[in-house]
C-alpha cells in the first residue's frame, strides 16, 4: 500500500444527495464505501468522510420503505471534493431547482460529481453530461436517450468515468464504481483490501456488458473459485487459458462459457487484469525495475507491462509509481538499470479520451480490458 505520508492531512469529503424518493440501496452503498472505518486498512485516519443531504429536512425514501430525519441542507454540497447522486424510479419527473443548483455549482467549482444507476438523469438534466460519455441503467435506456439525445449515451457498460463525472448502471453497479473509485484515489491494493471486506469483485471491467443475456442454467456450473485461487499463485508462470482448462478438467469451450456465465469476461481478460493487477500492487510496494515487475506478473517483457499498465489505467508506469507507489528519500544522480524512467508527466496528465476506444481509464478517464 501507499505509505502514510502519500495520505491526505484530511478525509476526502463526500457528499450524498437524497431527494424525494431515492433508492435506499444506493444511499447503503455510498455510506458503506466511503463513511464506515476501515481498520483492514491500518491508516491512522480515515480516507473519506460521508454527509448525507437533501432540500428538506425530511425525506421519504423510494415507496415509503422508510423516512430519514434531520436530514442537512444542500449547503453541505458547498464543502464535498465528491458529490454522489442516487437514482430514483421516477427519472421522467425533473430534479427541483434546488437540487440541480447543487449539482451545477459542486462541478463547476471543481469537485468530482458521481451517479448512481438512474442518478444520470439528473446529472443531465442539470447539463453535465451534454456531449459527453455516461451511462445508466439498461431497463431506462430508450427513455434517457428521448429526454437527454445531447448524452453519448453507452448503456452496455458498468460504469463511465469521463474523469470529473462520473456515471455507473443498474444498483449494484453503484458497488463497481466505488471500488474503481478507491483504486483510482488510492491504488489496486487498497482498492483489493475494501473489495475483500465487502466481499466482492475488486475490479469489474467498466465495459463490462450490465448484463448475462442467456438464460442461467438449471444447474449451475462447478464453481470457478478454486481455479481462480490456483491461477492467482501462479500469475508469474507462462499460463494459458489451455492450462486453466486443463486444470478445470473441461474444454476451452466450456470454460469460456463459463466465465461469460459467471464472471462476464473472457478467462484471458481476466487473467491479463489479475496480471495487470499484481504489477500495480508490486509498483505500489516499492518495485521499480520493470524488468522484474513483468516477470513476476506474470506480462513478460517491460514493454508488454508499459502497454498493458496504459490500457488498464491510462497511466505509464512512472506516472502510476509517482501517484501510487511509497516515496522514500530520493537520491540524486541517475536511475538504476532497468528502473521506472522518470518523466515530465504526472499522474493526472493524460487527457480523457486519449486511450483507444473501448477503453476506460481508470484514473483519470474510462477503463476496460477488450474481450
Amino acid at each position: 500500500m501507499p505509505q502514510d505520508s502519500s495520505q491526505p492531512v484530511r478525509p476526502h469529503r463526500v457528499a450524498v444527495i437524497v431527494d424525494g424518493g431515492t433508492n435506499p440501496f444506493e444511499v447503503g452503498v455510498a455510506t458503506e464505501l466511503f463513511g464506515l472505518p476501515r481498520p483492514e486498512l491500518g491508516l491512522p485516519r480515515p480516507l473519506y468522510a460521508v454527509t448525507l443531504c437533501a432540500p428538506t429536512p425530511e425525506v421519504r425514501m423510494n415507496h415509503g420503505f422508510f423516512t430519514l430525519a434531520a436530514v442537512p441542507g444542500l449547503e453541505a454540497v458547498d464543502e464535498a471534493d465528491t458529490l454522489v447522486v442516487p437514482g430514483r424510479p421516477d427519472n421522467v419527473v425533473p430534479r427541483g431547482p434546488e437540487v440541480l443548483d447543487a449539482i451545477r455549482r459542486t462541478h463547476a467549482r471543481g469537485a468530482r460529481v458521481v451517479s448512481f444507476c438512474t442518478g444520470s438523469f439528473a446529472l443531465a438534466e442539470a447539463g453535465l453530461l451534454d456531449g459527453r460519455r455516461a451511462t445508466t441503467h439498461w431497463l431506462w435506456a430508450d427513455t434517457f436517450r428521448k429526454l437527454h439525445p445531447e448524452v453519448r449515451l453507452e448503456p452496455d457498460v458498468l460504469f463511465v468515468d469521463e474523469g470529473d463525472v462520473l456515471t455507473s448502471a443498474g444498483s449494484a453497479a453503484a458497488l463497481d464504481i466505488g471500488l474503481h473509485i478507491w483504486r483510482r484515489d488510492h491504488g489496486a491494493e487498497i482498492a483489493n483490501a475494501v473489495s475483500r471486506r465487502l466481499v466482492f469483485a475488486a475490479h469489474r471491467d467498466g465495459g463490462q456488458r450490465q448484463f448475462v443475456e442467456r438464460p442461467l442454467p438449471p444447474v449451475p456450473d462447478e464453481s470457478l473459485g478454486p481455479l481462480l485461487a490456483w491461477a492467482q499463485e501462479r500469475l508469474g508462470e507462462p499460463l494459458t487459458v489451455a492450462d486453466l482448462a486443463a486444470r478445470a478438467a473441461v474444454s476451452p469451450a466450456t470454460l469460456h462459457r463459463r466465465f461469460r456465465a459467471r464472471l462476464g469476461t473472457t478467462p484471458l481478460a481476466w487473467l491479463t487484469g489479475e496480471r495487470v493487477a499484481l504489477a500495480c500492487r508490486l509498483i505500489e510496494r516499492g518495485e521499480e525495475r520493470l524488468d522484474v515487475v513483468a516477470a513476476r506478473s506474470g506480462l513478460g517483457t517491460a514493454a508488454n507491462l508499459r502497454a498493458r499498465l496504459r490500457r488498464e489505467t491510462g497511466l505509464s508506469p512512472s506516472d502510476y509509481r509517482r501517484r501510487f507507489g511509497p516515496e522514500p528519500a530520493r537520491t540524486s544522480g541517475s536511475a538504476p538499470s532497468g528502473s521506472i524512467p522518470t518523466g515530465s508527466a504526472t499522474a493526472g496528465s493524460v487527457a480523457p479520451g486519449s486511450v483507444p476506444p473501448g477503453s476506460v481509464m481508470i484514473p483519470p478517464g474510462r477503463g476496460t480490458v477488450p474481450a
